[in-house]
Parts: C-alpha cells; structure tokens; sequence
C-alpha cells in the first residue's frame, strides 16, 4: 500500500489553475444569477445580499469579485456586450466579404442581408438567457439602470451591424450611402425581428403559439425575409 506521503504533490501551478478555474466558475454563476435578478426587479430592486444568496455565495465572496454592487452590474452588461459580439462577429465578417465583391450579385447581397436578419431573429429569441437579456435592457432604456450597457454596445459590434446593414441595403436598392431616409428604413427591417422579443407574451398568445421554438424562429425568419424582399424591391431606384 502506498503511504500517502509517497503520492507526487500537485505542483503550485497545477493548484493555482484549479483555484482560478474554480474562481471563473463562481464569477460566472453569480454574473448568470445578478443577470436574472436585474432582469426581473431592475437596478434598485435587486440587492447584493440576495444575489449572494441566490449564487450560493457569502457576500465578502461577492465584494472580492465585483467590489460593489454598481461592479456586479457592469459585469453583467460586459457580459451580455460581449456574448453580442462573439455571436455577430461572424455573419458581420461574411457580410463584409460580400461588400467587398464587386462580383456579388443583387441576390447574394440580399441573402447577406437575410443571414443578418436571421442571426438577429435566432439571438434574440433562442438562448436560454434571452429573456434575461431582453428585460436587462428594458430597464436600460427607461432609465431604470445605471446606463453603462449601451456605451459597451457602442464600442463593440452595433457599430459595425448598422454600418453593413445599411450598406447592404444601399447596394441591393441603388441607393446613395448618405440617403437621409437609409437609416430609419434599416432600423425598421430590423425593428420587424426585434419586436417578437419585446413583446413576447402578448405576441405569442395572439399567434397561438406556446414558445419561440426552432420551428416558430424559422416561420419568423422566413416571414421577415420575405418581408424585406417587397420593401427593399420597392426602395430600388430605377
């Protein structure tokens, strides 16, 4: 039998990367539970003390981590920042190939502009912390938040959405990049996807549907592409 003095000691690095890895998981769990707390009783409502409680931590656990509770907050922002750009950072990037072929066609431009309307459909209303994430920035834009999410937006990838986006449709519809009326006509083809989300329960009763599935996302895309296709066919410029 081996005495247990024997057993090689894990080496301080292999303990320190066990102890940060257990660190991440915790920052994570109190970030993903601060989410839905904001999300349900705003700002105000939700204490430290009861998202410390609800993550299954002390509260000195949760002022290591986010010093305060303005800290916790901001790191739920970064967070729902961030997720925002790893999940639109690619279809962007394709979308951009497409703008820079002078070869493409009116229909692979429309499609680019299709796969942007999906990707928004799909983030919007598919991940399990959609909803969170939907009433996390209500509260923002009543002002019932300290107001940091949308500059972190800013700096992130909405630039760069509403710049393609708009581009996109400029190119499909002959119009000039500067038109005064190409913004308000991209917010209002991306305003037809955004509204299932910002009014889910009422418009989910009216449609006879019990949740926005796989398949409920698909009829929505289909619906908004083909919705799209008559707008911007009647923007063209002859």
């Amino acid at each position: 039998m081996t005495d247990a003095s024997d057993r090689p000691a894990r080496s301080p690095r292999h303990r320190a990367e066990a102890s940060y890895a257990r660190g991440e998981e915790t920052r994570r769990r109190i970030i993903e539970v601060a989410m839905r707390l904001f999300a349900e009783r705003g700002f105000e409502g939700a204490s430290t003390r009861e998202i410390a409680k609800a993550a299954g931590v002390n509260a000195p656990a949760l002022q290591y981590y986010f010093d305060n509770k303005e800290g916790v907050y901001r790191a739920c922002a970064e967070y729902i920042a961030e997720s925002s750009r790893a999940y639109f950072a690619p279809v962007v990037a394709r979308t951009e190939a497409v703008l820079e072929d002078p070869a493409a066609t009116p229909e692979q431009v429309f499609g680019a502009f299709g796969d942007m309307l999906d990707a928004l459909t799909d983030f919007q209303l598919l991940p399990d912390d959609a909803e969170y994430r939907r009433l996390f920035i209500a509260h923002e834009q009543v002002g019932h938040a300290p107001g940091v999410l949308f500059a972190l937006f800013d700096s992130t990838v909405r630039p760069r959405m509403g710049e393609v986006s708009a581009r996109l449709v400029a190119r499909y519809c002959g119009l000039r990049p500067t038109d005064p009326m190409l913004p308000m006509r991209v917010m209002m083809l991306c305003g037809q996807v955004m509204v299932f989300s910002l009014g889910k329960r009422t418009l989910l009763s009216k449609l006879g549907w019990d949740q926005f599935g796989p398949d409920e996302v698909a009829k929505i895309k289909r619906a908004a592409r083909d919705h799209a296709r008559v707008l911007m066919d009647s923007w063209k410029q002859s």
